[in-house]
């Protein structure tokens, strides 16, 4: 099991991208969470296999239909055990 923290930058907020992001990551079977940040950012921590977040990681820079994905960083973090993946407010 491994945790990733990602940043994603672009045109992501009020275009669905929280709720296709969740939506991915239920399907992968991915556990954390997504959220907007205050400077126009989308916040993810994702738990999952190697596989689970390679997929997800592309499902982040493919993103929802209406937005556009501009940068993604990526930091390796600590497993915290999440159970399920939810959209923070």
């Amino acid at each position: 099991m491994l945790h990733v923290r990602i940043w994603v930058s672009g045109k992501v907020q009020g275009v669905f991208y929280r709720r296709f992001i969740a939506n991915q990551a239920q399907q992968l079977g991915v556990k954390g969470l997504v959220k907007n940040l205050p400077d126009g950012r989308v916040y993810i921590e994702a738990e999952g296999t190697a596989e689970q977040l390679k997929d997800f990681e592309a499902c982040c820079q493919e993103g929802s239909p209406a937005s556009v994905v501009k940068q993604i960083t990526k930091q390796e973090g600590s497993i915290k055990g999440f159970d399920v993946f939810c959209i923070n407010r």
